[in-house]
C-alpha cells in the first residue's frame, strides 16, 4: 500500500474556487476520513485523488509520485460509489471479475481473485446471483469486492453507506473497518456522518467551504475542537455553545450569560475580564444537581433512547442539551439546575470562533 500527499490543491470552477489549497498526509496504510457538511468540499477532493477531475493548481502524490497528469487507470486506485453502480446483466461473479478481463488476467487467477474476495466479504453463496437479487448490504460489498480483486494501492470511499438503512449502516461500518484491517491498505472514505468518522477513522480530516478546520484522531478532535465550526461538528449530540462575557472577581472566573446567570471556569484560566467568548460544554458533561448549585433551567423536551436520556432545556430562550446514564424522572416544564463539569469545559473566541 502506499501514502497519499496533497500539497497546496486548489480546485476552481469558472470563476469560482471550491478547494482552498489543501494540505493533507495520508499515511500508509491508514483509514483517513474526510468529514464536512454538504457543499464542503470533500468528494471534489477524493474525485481530484481518483483523477475523475482536473486540479487548477497544486499537487498530488501517491507513493511519493506525482499524479497530477496521469489518468485514473495509471494510479493504482480503486473507488466505492455511493450508488452501488453494478451491472444488473452481469451476476456477482462477473461483476467482480470484469476489471480483471479487461486487464486481459488468465481465467485461473480471475478465478482465484474473485473468491478471495467472496471469502473475505462473505459473497461465496452469492456469486451466481444477480445484483436485483440481493439486498443493499450484499450490493455495496459487491462494489466492494470488485475494488478488492483489483489489489489497488489506495481504496476510496464515497459515501458508501448513504444508501443503506440505519441498522445496516452499522454493521457494514463495522465490516469496511474490519477489512480494512485485514487487507493493512490506505484508505479514504468521506461522509457527511460524523459518527462514521468517528468510529472509523485513524484519522480526521475536518472540512467546511473548501477548506481543512482541523486534522487529528477523533478522540483528539473531540477532546480539544481547534474552532466552534469543529466542536459543534464532532460529537452527537452536539457541544452545546452558549454566548456571554469572561467576569473576573477576586481571582474567580466565570462567563455571565445574563445578569443572574453565571457559568464556572476552571481555576487558573487566565481567562481575561470582559472578553465576548462561547462557553462550550457537551451534554454529557453536565449533571443534575439539587439545592442552589448549577445553573437554572426549564425542562423543554424528554427523550429517552434506553441507554442514555436526553434532555432540551431552555436558558433564556435557546436550547440547552444535557444526556444522562442515569434514567431521571423529569418532564417537560419542570424546572432543573445543571452544573458543567468544569474540568471539561471549552471556550471560544466570539470574534472568530477560535478556542482560547
Amino acid at each position: 500500500m502506499s501514502s497519499v500527499e496533497i500539497r497546496d490543491v486548489r480546485k476552481t470552477f469558472g470563476t469560482t474556487e471550491v478547494l482552498h489549497g489543501i494540505d493533507v498526509m495520508v499515511p500508509d496504510g491508514s483509514f483517513t476520513v474526510l468529514v464536512g457538511p454538504s457543499g464542503c468540499g470533500k468528494s471534489t477532493l477524493l474525485r481530484l485523488i481518483a483523477g475523475l477531475e482536473k486540479i487548477t493548481s497544486g499537487e498530488i502524490l501517491i507513493d511519493g509520485r506525482v499524479v497530477n497528469d496521469s489518468p485514473p487507470k495509471q494510479r493504482d486506485i480503486a473507488m466505492v460509489f455511493q450508488n452501488y453502480a453494478l451491472y444488473p446483466h452481469m451476476k456477482v461473479f462477473d461483476n467482480m471479475a470484469f476489471s480483471l478481463r479487461l486487464a486481459k488476467l488468465d481465467r485461473k487467477e480471475i478465478e482465484e481473485k474473485v473468491r478471495q474476495a467472496a471469502e473475505i466479504l462473505d459473497l461465496g453463496d452469492y456469486l451466481e446471483r444477480y445484483p436485483r437479487q440481493l439486498s443493499g448490504g450484499q450490493r455495496q460489498r459487491v462494489a466492494m469486492g470488485r475494488a478488492i480483486v483489483r489489489d489497488p494501492q489506495v481504496f476510496l470511499f464515497d459515501e458508501p453507506l448513504s444508501n443503506l438503512d440505519a441498522k445496516l449502516r452499522v454493521q457494514m461500518r463495522t465490516e469496511i473497518r474490519e477489512l480494512h484491517q485485514r487487507l493493512n491498505s490506505t484508505s479514504i472514505y468521506v461522509t457527511h456522518d460524523q459518527i462514521e468518522a468517528m468510529t472509523m477513522a485513524d484519522h480526521i480530516v475536518v472540512m467546511c467551504d473548501g477548506g481543512i478546520e482541523q486534522i487529528g484522531a477523533p478522540l483528539e478532535l473531540y477532546d480539544k475542537p481547534d474552532n466552534m465550526f469543529v466542536a459543534s461538528f464532532i460529537g452527537s449530540p452536539a457541544m452545546n455553545l452558549i454566548e456571554g462575557t469572561i467576569e473576573v472577581v477576586d481571582g474567580h472566573a466565570a462567563v455571565a450569560v445574563d445578569n443572574d446567570i453565571r457559568l464556572p471556569l476552571p481555576p487558573n484560566l487566565g481567562a481575561q475580564h470582559g472578553t465576548r467568548v462561547y462557553y462550550g460544554v457537551r451534554p454529557e458533561h453536565l449533571s443534575l444537581t439539587n439545592g442552589t448549585a448549577g445553573v437554572p433551567l426549564d425542562v423543554s423536551v424528554v427523550e429517552p433512547t434506553g441507554a442514555d436520556t436526553l434532555i432540551v432545556c431552555k436558558l433564556k430562550g435557546k436550547d440547552v442539551l444535557a444526556s444522562f446514564k442515569e434514567r431521571h424522572d423529569l418532564r417537560p416544564g419542570q424546572s432543573i439546575r445543571l452544573e458543567p463539569d468544569t474540568a471539561l469545559v471549552h471556550l471560544f473566541d466570539a470574534n472568530d470562533g477560535k478556542r482560547l
